[in-house]
């Protein structure tokens, strides 16, 4: 058994990353940390959970019992806890915030996209988990990336649920103010564009295009939807400019092996995914430019079900243990 700390367990990423553990066969959870809501079970923040856990929420830490700590922390708390926490060098970290998704030379978190760092996975000791949009939008230029084909600049637009800004109520996400509402925030200069050129760079070499992206909020809890504007050089059917056909069988390729994320050949719906851990990329080509969808749920493979994906990875069990979770049809 994999036992399993896991730290800010009261939002709503902790929350989900219960609920999965919870059903994992190789998974215990040792302990749910919140300071605030210490002694208090579990379901009654987390009120899906009746009847599935008796636990509470702890004020103790005991590093010395696990194997494993997840950081659900909001952005820029994980680092400043790690210095004030010593963890033992045995206890392996998942971070869910981006305090250390960039390589930087002060430390040594690998940054777990399964879909291209497996490898590296299977062997750090320490990760930090991708973010929802981030995930999202590489996944739709990934294989194009690789192919080197990212030569102009490139538009995004993705609107994301709720959820996605966290559980502490906010002036843009009560209901009275999200329903029936859209907006967009962060214009081209949204957080998760760091991390998005550090892997298209990665597979492609150099990136000098621009990645354009356009943040929405949206009408719904959860969720993530894409879309991406790519344009090619050359004539079309040439290494520069590849048909539609020769792009279905570079995505097709390029995910083959893939877990979770499956090319699909026909237009895709956000509903697909929602409460699983899956993402669907579907791609049509126009003239000389092509336009990439991708969908995923941002709770689970924009967070936690990807950390639990590389959770397994890090512990040499099949990535796929405890994540396969069925869409409904309506």
């Amino acid at each position: 058994m994999i036992k399993i700390g896991i730290l800010g367990a009261a939002g709503y990423t902790g929350g989900e990353l219960i609920r999965l553990l919870l059903n994992h066969p190789d998974a215990e959870i040792v302990f749910a940390n919140s300071e605030s809501n210490a002694g208090n079970p579990v379901s009654d923040v987390h009120e899906g959970l009746i009847g599935e856990t008796d636990m509470t929420f702890s004020s103790d830490m005991p590093f010395d019992k696990v194997d494993v700590i997840f950081l659900c922390f909001g952005h820029g708390k994980s680092e400043a806890f790690l210095k004030e926490h010593p963890v033992p060098e045995h206890v392996r970290i998942i971070d869910l915030a981006q305090d250390f998704r960039i390589a930087a030379p002060t430390h040594d978190f690998v940054y777990g996209l399964p879909e291209i760092h497996k490898i590296e996975t299977a062997a750090c000791k320490h990760l930090a988990n991708p973010g929802c949009f981030a995930t999202c939008i590489q996944l739709g230029l990934l294989p194009l990336a690789k192919a080197g084909l990212l030569t102009h600049d490139v538009s995004v637009n993705a609107i994301t649920g709720s959820t996605g800004a966290g559980q502490k109520p906010g002036s843009t996400t009560h209901f009275s103010w999200r329903n029936n509402n859209m907006s967009t925030y962060k214009v081209f200069s949204h957080q998760h564009l760091h991390e998005i050129r550090q892997s298209l760079k990665e597979l492609q070499g150099e990136l000098k295009a621009s990645i354009d992206f356009i943040p929405y909020r949206g009408d719904f809890p959860r969720g993530i939807f894409c879309t991406e504007v790519v344009t090619f050089d050359g004539e079309e059917g040439t290494a520069s400019n590849p048909s539609g056909e020769q792009l279905e069988q570079l995505y097709e390729d390029f995910y083959k092996d893939a877990a979770f994320t499956h090319y699909v050949h026909k237009a895709i719906d956000l509903k697909q995914v929602v409460n699983t851990n899956k993402a669907l990329v579907h791609i049509d080509k126009f003239g000389n430019k092509a336009v990439i969808t991708s969908v995923i749920d941002n709770l689970l493979k924009g967070a936690v079900g990807q950390a639990v994906q590389n959770m397994n990875i890090m512990f040499g069990i099949d990535e796929a243990t405890g994540l396969r979770l069925k869409a409904s049809a309506f």
